[in-house]
């Protein structure tokens, strides 16, 4: 079987090297590097680096050097083509079958390789003879210097449509058709796909020539055309100028994703090397991959128009399910009406560095776009802001993080719709204002060691029983509520051993499914009580329920063991106060039991909106 180059790197760009070696071998992070004790050879100080952006690994003590499949090869043992198939499998490619044109097409493609690169080679010429002098013209006006031109590349096709065939007889029609430059019509004559137009090569990260993109130099429909998809090019997976930026962006620890190439070429002129964008789609999955080998953190710098915030926002939903703790998306907000292009020439280059650091975290760009989708001065257009959130924070893949982006936008929703301090002005000293012979109290204090005792002995047992199959239900929670779980004290007997083994279950395995928290609960007796809990006509909650939303579920389980943690205290607290206001009676005992009584209303209020309504 003959596996093409193209075949080959392909597979070793959707490869994560630092993942894959990770599996078997402790890394830590070093700059825009890993570093690691080398597996090849006994050390005690970390030599053995692993680079994802140039797809190696290399020991400076005994020199191993290698790529994703020298990995598997030489470490792990694996002949060539099972290494292959392996990192395929991964990639979610094919691997090619054994055929015996394989060399045929390999040869096929280095063929359409090198026509690519002579058809670059005549776009440059006719820019720099005298057909281009409009395309000269067009580049002065957008301030673009000879050197820009140049080191991008850029060319001119001439107006004619056969001007590049004749050039390129020699590779034949159909290898011309294949590669994108020419148009073949049915019984008619091939001719040239780009004409009268401003010619900018896209290059794969090897830096060949794969694609065109074309400016149309006068007026006239559409503005700018891309190649067609070819063996070569796949623009859902291709980013401009990736094979520049990668160099420039290990220099400055960032990527900038903007919408055009010439943004690109403008920033790059400006001294923003590493500036890359995708190629007339909105950025795909393998786009984003891409990004993030480059930096944790890319900046997307959309413009400033109602379809470049459309582009942005897209981009962060597609986003969400891929972050990972530290690998997030950052937005650049540009002046509306401007691209990147548009700021550097007006501006200057210090006022795009200003936007850059002041980039929008992703969160930030959530939140702030869901508040402005629809009116909030209803509940239900606040109940409707807070599901969008929570189904959002749901498709995120990774567990911590959803449960940050979870606990995050419930915090944003409190704070924003909390009723407004009430200013006031007291009309004596120590009276509360607007009630004439009450004195002014200060905030309630918090709960003495005496109620935090009492209020850890009243648990409620029906809601103690519901959160407890909400644990079991959802066992991925118990890890992120533990500093809250180990502070309870929950009712002697069968529920409270059985909560005792449900948490120390999930601390030893934190990848529980609900499944095999049972198999296990019941090898320790707790079968029955588990089954008894789970019985969903008992307990009227999202999170006891089967077919609920995780999302929403986790929301409403967090506010469950939130009341139920609170409860008790302030029971606890009332009845001390209630004590007080009976022994000896006094405005400050009296303020404190009215504040209790309301938080206690409170509490019965929040709970009350966590059951499920009644279906009959």
């Amino acid at each position: 079987m003959a596996l093409t180059p193209a075949f080959l790197d392909e597979l070793r760009a959707r490869t994560t090297l630092s993942a894959l070696i990770g599996r078997s071998v402790k890394i830590t992070r070093a700059g825009r590097e890993w570093k690691a004790c080398c597996p090849f050879h006994n050390e005690k100080t970390p030599s053995f680096t692993i680079n994802d952006d140039k797809g190696f690994y290399h020991c400076f003590g005994c020199g191993a050097h290698g790529d994703a499949i020298r990995w598997l090869t030489d470490q792990q043992g694996l002949p060539f083509m099972d290494a292959v198939k392996e990192l395929a499998a991964a990639a979610g490619m094919d691997v090619p079958q054994a055929d015996p044109r394989a060399a045929e097409k390999a040869e096929k493609a280095k063929g359409l390789h090198e026509a690519m690169a002579d058809a670059a080679k005549f776009y440059v010429d006719q820019l720099h003879g005298l057909a281009g002098a409009e395309a000269r013209a067009l580049l002065e006006r957008r301030r673009i210097t000879t050197d820009t031109a140049r080191a991008f590349g850029m060319g001119f096709a001439p107006d004619s449509r056969t001007k590049l065939r004749e050039t390129l007889k020699s590779y034949g029609d159909p290898m011309l058709v294949e590669a994108g430059m020419l148009i073949q019509v049915e019984n008619k004559e091939p001719y040239d796909r780009f004409r009268g137009r401003l010619m900018i090569p896209i290059k794969d990260a090897r830096g060949r020539v794969i694609a065109f993109g074309g400016r149309i130099i006068g007026e006239g429909e559409p503005k700018y055309l891309n190649s067609p998809e070819t063996p070569l090019f796949d623009k859902g997976r291709t980013l401009y100028n990736l094979d520049r930026a990668q160099a420039a962006s290990r220099k400055t620890g960032r990527v900038i994703a903007v919408e055009g190439y010439m943004d690109v070429i403008a920033l790059a002129q400006a001294g923003f090397g590493e500036a890359v964008a995708p190629l007339g789609t909105a950025l795909t999955e393998h786009q984003l991959e891409r990004l993030w080998r480059m930096a944790d953190i890319p900046l997307l710098a959309f413009d400033g128009d109602a379809a470049g915030q459309k582009a942005a926002i897209r981009a962060a939903h597609r986003a969400l399910p891929h972050l990972g703790p530290g690998r997030s998306l950052a937005f650049v907000t540009l002046p509306n009406g401007q691209d990147p292009d548009d700021l550097v020439r007006s501006a200057g280059p210090h006022a795009f560095e200003a936007l850059l650091q002041a980039a929008q975290p992703l969160a930030d760009r959530i939140w702030h776009h869901e508040l402005a989708a629809e009116p909030l001065e209803t509940p239900e257009g606040r109940a409707s802001l807070k599901r969008r959130l929570s189904d959002l924070a749901a498709t995120i893949q990774d567990g911590n993080v959803r449960h940050e982006y979870v606990t995050e936008f419930r915090n944003r929703c409190d704070a924003h719709f909390a009723p407004a301090p009430r200013s006031f002005t007291p009309r004596a000293p120590n009276r509360m204002p607007g009630r004439p012979g009450q004195r002014w109290q200060p905030p309630e204090p918090p709960p003495s060691p005496t109620v935090q005792a009492l209020g850890a002995t009243g648990i409620d047992r029906v809601l103690a029983k519901a959160v407890l199959a909400g644990l079991i239900r959802h066992p991925a929670e118990i890890a992120r509520h533990m500093e809250t779980l180990s502070s309870l004290r929950l009712a002697d007997g069968a529920l409270g051993r059985l909560f005792e083994a449900v948490v120390d279950v999930a601390l030893e395995d934190q990848a529980l499914d609900t499944d095999r928290l049972r198999t296990i609960l019941a090898s320790s007796g707790f079968d029955r009580q588990a089954a008894e809990l789970l019985r969903a006509d008992t307990l009227p909650f999202t999170f006891t329920q089967k077919g609920w939303d995780v999302g929403r579920a986790a929301l409403d389980l967090g506010e469950a063991i939130a009341v139920l943690v609170a409860r008790p205290q302030v029971d606890a607290a009332l009845a001390e106060a209630t004590a007080a206001v009976q022994a000896r009676f006094s405005d400050e005992a009296f303020e404190r039991q009215v504040a209790l009584v309301r938080r206690k209303a409170e509490l019965e209020a929040r709970l009350a909106n966590l059951m499920l309504a009644d279906e009959d």
